[in-house]
C-alpha cells in the first residue's frame, strides 16, 4: 500500500518537460492508431465522389475531431507534418499514372488518356464508370497540382501567342483542340519527383520503419513542393487572346533636297500612344513598335511655345535650327504651334453627346468602371447652360439620356452610374444616334460634339474602317464633330480610332488611368472640346543649296501628297484653344559629310549657277488652316535662314530640349536607325536636365518611363 507522504509529494512535484523523443514516439503512435481506426485500402475503382479539396478537409476536420492537437503547443509543432501526412494520404489514393521521363500533354479542360496500372498482380478489370471516375479524380489532382506551381503571366500579343504556338507544335506534334474546333494551349507536365518509399510508398510495399517518421514525412514534403515546372507559364495557363488591332507603318525615310525637295503632312494633337506606351511599359515589356507614333509621344505635353496675341489669328509658329544630339553631322529644324488660348468667359456653349460603348468587351475594370469615373470628371467640368447626351451601344443602340442641362448634374451622373456592360458592338447604329441627338440640339457658333469612349471593337453593323470613315466625314460638313477616347487593352481597335478621329475633326486619346482621364477631359477640356482652327497643313520646302537631305519625325500617319496642300477638299488635322503643335526634321547641311544618299551626277549645275533666290534660306515653311466656321483656307508663311539658328543645343530652351528627347525616346522604343547608337542614359541625361517646371509630373513620369524601357531593353 502506498504511503500517503509519497502521494503528495508526487502530486506536488513539478511534472518533466516531454523530451523531443517523447513526443515523437507519442506522435507516431497515434497516427498508428488513427490509421488503423480509420484508413482502409481503396481497391480499384472504388474512389469516392469527393473532390480532392473536399478529402483534404474532411481528412484534417477528422483528425481535428480525435483531438489529437488538444494543446495549442502541440498544434504548432504538428500542424505541418500533418499537412505532409494529408498530401501523401491523398496521393495513395491517387498515385501519378508516369514516371521515369514521359511527359503527357493535354489541354486544360480534356481528360487524360487512360494508363494500365503498373501492379504486380492482376486485378479486376473497373467498370466504364469506375474509369470515368478516376479518370476526372485524375484530372482534378494534375490541375490543383498546376494552379498551386504555375506563376502569374503578362497578356500576350497574337503574334506572341502565335509564336508560342508554333514552337510547340514543332516540339509535340499538331495543337489538340477543343469540340469546336478552336486551338488551346498544350501542357508538356514534367516527370513527377520520385515516387516515396517506406510507409507512405505508392505500390503498396513497406521498407523498414525509420527512427522518426515525422522527419521522413518532412523530407519528403519538401521534396515534393520544390519539384519546379520545366514549362513557362504561358504554356501552362490559358491567356485571353488578343484582339488589338494596330496600324503598322514604315518610319519616314531620308530624302534628297535635290530630288524631293517638299514635304507636306497633317498636324497630329493626338496623344493616344504616348499613354499605349506608358500602360506597355508599366506591365513591363517594351511596346510594339507601331504602337509608337512619336509625333503623339511629343506633343503629349505642355509646352510654352510663344502664342497669337489675338483671337484673329489662330496661332502663332516659331522655328529653330539647332545641333542634333544623337549626331554631330546633322541639325534638328524644330518648328514649334502654339494655339491661341481661350478664356473661360469667353468659351462658347458646348453640345455633347456621350456615345459610351457597353458591350461585353467592356466589362474590365480598367474599361466601363474608368470611362464611368472619368466621364464624371468632365461633367464636372461643363458650364450650367451646356447640354449633355448620352447614347449606348452594345446589341443595338439606345438613348440613355436625352439633351440635358449640365446644371441637372445629379441626373447626368445618375445616368451614368446606371451603365452596365453586355452584349456585342453595333457601333454603326450607336454613332448614327448620337449625331441625330447632336443635331437636335445644335448650338449655333458653338461647340458640337459627339464623344465617342470605346475599346474599339465594332463587329455588329458597318465595321469596316473605310465604311466608317465616309459616315464621318458626311456627318462632319454638318458642324457636329467626333473625339474618341480608347480604354483597355487586348480589345482596342487603335487603328480605328485613329480613322474616325482623324475625318471627325476630333482627337483621339487612350485613357488608361484616372489620372490620364483628368489630364484629357479637365486640364486638357478646352483644347480637346474648343476648336480655333481645322483642316492645319503643313508644306516645308527646303533649299537644295544648303540642305542636302532631310527627314520627317514622325507623322508617318498623317503625311499628305504635295498637291494636297492647296486643295481644301483634303481634310487635316485640328488645333484646339491653347494647343501647342511641334514637329522635327532632322536635317544633314550640305557639305557636312553626314549625307545618306549619293549626289546625282548631273543635278549640280541647276543649283551652283548663281541663279537661285534666297539662296541663304535652310527652308521655307508654310501653315494652311481654317477657321472654324469657313471652308476658305488661310496662309501663313516663314522662311528659315542663319537667324533661326542656334549655335549648340544646351542653348535651346528648356522646351525645346525636352521636346527633343521624347523625339529620341519613340525613335529608340521603335528601334530606328538614327538612334541606334544614342543609349536610354542620354536620352535621360537630356530629359533630367530640361524637365523645368514640372507642375503636373508629366515630365517625372516620363523620366520613369525612360529608366523602365532602359531595365527592360538593356542601355543599348
Amino acid at each position: 500500500m502506498v504511503d500517503d507522504n509519497e502521494l503528495n509529494r508526487l502530486r506536488d512535484a513539478a511534472v518533466p518537460a516531454p523530451g523531443e523523443s517523447a513526443k515523437a514516439r507519442a506522435f507516431e503512435a497515434a497516427l498508428r492508431a488513427y490509421d488503423q481506426e480509420n484508413i482502409s485500402a481503396v481497391t480499384q475503382g472504388s474512389v469516392g465522389g469527393l473532390r480532392l479539396t473536399e478529402r483534404a478537409q474532411k481528412l484534417w476536420s477528422e483528425i481535428m475531431q480525435k483531438k489529437l492537437i488538444a494543446t495549442p503547443a502541440l498544434a504548432g509543432l504538428v500542424a505541418l507534418p500533418i499537412a505532409g501526412y494529408a498530401t501523401f494520404h491523398l496521393l495513395r489514393e491517387q498515385p501519378p499514372k508516369f514516371g521515369g521521363d514521359q511527359k503527357i500533354s493535354e489541354t486544360l479542360a480534356d481528360k487524360p488518356a487512360t494508363v494500365k496500372p503498373t501492379t504486380a498482380e492482376p486485378k479486376q478489370a473497373p467498370t466504364e464508370l469506375e474509369k470515368d471516375k478516376k479518370a476526372d479524380a485524375d484530372v482534378e489532382s494534375r490541375d490543383a497540382t498546376d494552379a498551386l506551381v504555375a506563376p502569374a503571366s503578362p497578356p500576350k500579343s497574337e503574334s506572341t501567342v502565335a509564336g508560342g504556338a508554333a514552337q510547340q507544335e514543332s516540339a509535340t506534334g499538331a495543337p489538340r483542340q477543343d469540340a469546336s474546333g478552336a486551338g488551346r494551349v498544350i501542357m508538356n507536365i514534367a516527370p513527377p519527383a520520385p515516387a516515396p518509399a517506406g510507409e507512405f510508398a505508392l505500390d503498396g510495399t513497406t521498407s523498414a520503419p525509420s527512427t522518426s517518421r515525422v522527419a521522413r514525412m518532412s523530407a519528403e514534403s519538401k521534396l515534393m513542393v520544390q519539384q519546379p515546372s520545366t514549362l513557362p507559364a504561358d504554356q501552362m495557363l490559358p491567356q485571353p487572346e488578343n484582339r488589338d488591332r494596330i496600324e503598322d507603318f514604315k518610319t519616314n525615310p531620308v530624302h534628297a533636297a535635290l530630288e524631293d525637295p517638299v514635304s507636306t503632312f497633317s498636324i497630329d494633337v493626338d496623344t493616344a500612344s504616348y499613354s499605349f506606351v506608358r500602360s506597355s511599359l508599366k506591365q513591363g515589356y517594351l511596346p510594339q513598335a507601331d504602337t509608337v507614333r512619336v509625333e503623339e509621344m511629343i506633343n503629349y505635353f505642355p509646352y510654352d511655345w510663344k502664342g497669337p496675341d489675338l483671337a484673329s489669328t489662330p496661332f502663332n509658329s516659331t522655328v529653330s535650327v539647332m545641333p542634333t544630339p544623337w549626331n554631330t553631322q546633322t541639325r534638328l529644324m524644330h518648328v514649334a504651334i502654339k494655339g491661341f488660348d481661350v478664356k473661360p468667359a469667353e468659351q462658347p456653349k458646348a453640345n455633347l453627346v456621350f456615345l459610351i460603348d457597353v458591350s461585353g468587351s467592356m466589362d474590365e475594370p480598367d474599361k466601363l468602371p474608368l470611362l464611368k469615373s472619368a466621364f464624371r470628371l468632365l461633367v464636372s467640368k461643363l458650364k450650367a447652360d451646356d447640354t449633355i447626351s448620352i447614347v449606348t451601344y452594345a446589341g443595338d443602340a439606345g438613348t440613355v439620356l436625352e439633351p440635358t442641362k449640365a446644371s441637372e448634374k445629379d441626373k447626368i451622373l445618375s445616368a451614368i452610374d446606371n451603365l452596365t456592360p453586355g452584349g456585342s458592338t453595333a457601333g454603326e447604329a450607336g454613332i448614327k444616334e448620337a449625331y441625330r441627338l447632336a443635331q437636335k440640339s445644335f448650338v449655333k457658333d458653338g461647340v458640337n460634339r459627339v464623344m465617342l469612349a470605346t475599346d474599339g471593337d465594332f463587329n455588329v453593323g458597318q465595321s469596316d474602317d473605310d465604311d466608317l470613315k465616309r459616315l464621318i466625314e458626311k456627318e462632319r460638313k454638318t458642324g457636329v464633330f467626333l473625339s474618341v477616347f480608347g480604354f483597355g487593352r487586348g480589345n482596342l481597335n487603335d487603328q480605328m480610332m485613329q480613322t474616325i478621329a482623324q475625318n471627325g475633326n476630333g482627337t483621339a486619346a487612350y485613357i488608361d488611368t484616372l489620372a490620364e482621364a483628368e489630364k484629357v477631359l479637365v486640364e486638357d477640356a478646352s483644347s480637346t472640346l474648343f476648336t480655333i482652327a481645322k483642316d492645319v497643313k503643313i508644306q516645308v520646302e527646303f533649299n537644295p543649296n544648303k540642305v542636302s537631305e532631310y527627314r520627317l519625325i514622325g507623322y508617318e500617319t498623317r503625311a499628305l501628297n504635295r498637291e494636297d496642300f492647296n486643295n481644301d477638299r483634303v481634310d487635316a488635322g485640328d488645333i484646339g484653344s491653347g494647343h501647342s503643335v511641334t514637329a522635327i526634321y532632322e536635317i544633314t547641311p550640305k557639305g557636312s559629310g553626314g549625307e545618306q544618299i549619293d549626289p546625282l551626277r548631273y543635278g549640280q549645275a541647276s543649283v551652283d549657277n548663281g541663279g537661285v533666290a534666297n539662296a541663304d534660306e535652310y527652308a521655307f515653311v508654310k501653315i494652311r488652316y481654317k477657321l472654324p466656321n469657313e471652308d476658305v483656307s488661310k496662309l501663313i508663311t516663314t522662311p528659315v535662314t542663319s537667324a533661326n539658328e542656334i549655335s549648340s543645343f544646351d542653348q535651346a530652351s528648356t522646351d525645346q530640349r525636352f521636346s527633343v528627347a521624347v523625339a529620341a525616346f519613340g525613335q529608340k522604343l521603335r528601334d530606328e536607325d538614327a538612334t541606334a547608337k544614342f543609349g536610354y542614359d542620354k536620352i535621360m541625361e537630356i530629359a533630367t536636365a530640361a524637365r523645368g517646371a514640372d507642375p503636373f509630373g508629366y515630365r517625372s513620369e516620363f523620366l520613369s518611363l525612360v529608366r523602365l524601357a532602359s531595365a527592360l531593353g538593356g542601355n543599348r
